[in-house]
């Protein structure tokens, strides 16, 4: 007899169920020039399901693939999306619970994007070129920092409250 699989069909599904949320979210707001909900609901998916988290972030970069192709933004999605897990997690082990907290970082995240982003270029064009496109997108930036820090504001409570009551319903 072996140990409990780290993995169950539930797991499976409930990422997959993710994975749609975070892509339907995305695909909702698209009107709106960087305004997303990607950052806050993965931000509340590592704060109530954990690490599982980093499947439904790779695997919401694979349906981006799937959907818009693949370009050196896929790169950039491929640790932006995981590095927001992974903060989320480390905060949630040192025991924070707050919702202005989490939105900080929301805020500095969009904020950080596009210096986040930028970081391809500096080995493809140098320094020069890395700079140069971050700054270009700094107003959009401003934009996604603050959207971001509101969405999660607003939404942090009832949202993790929401997903706490659906989740206690998963088989253990």
């Amino acid at each position: 007899m072996g140990s409990k699989p780290r993995w169950r069909a539930s797991d499976i599904v409930v990422a997959g169920m993710m994975t749609a949320a975070l892509e339907v979210a995305k695909t909702a707001l698209a009107f709106l020039p960087n305004v997303e909900l990607v950052t806050f609901l993965l931000i509340i998916y590592a704060l109530v399901l954990g690490e599982k988290t980093f499947a439904a972030a790779f695997a919401f970069v694979g349906v981006e693939c799937l959907i818009w192709g693949v370009n050196l933004w896929v790169v950039n999605y491929l640790y932006v999306w995981p590095l927001l897990t992974l903060i989320t997690l480390v905060m949630k082990r040192k025991g924070c619970r707050s919702a202005l907290a989490y939105a900080v970082l929301a805020g500095a995240f969009g904020l950080g994007f596009g210096a986040l982003c930028a970081i391809p270029y500096l080995f493809i064009g140098g320094p020069v070129m890395m700079v140069s496109w971050w700054i270009s997108g700094i107003p959009f930036d401003l934009i996604h920092g603050g959207s971001n820090f509101l969405l999660c504001l607003v939404l942090f409570h009832p949202v993790r409250q929401g997903l706490e009551k659906c989740t206690a319903l998963l088989p253990e």
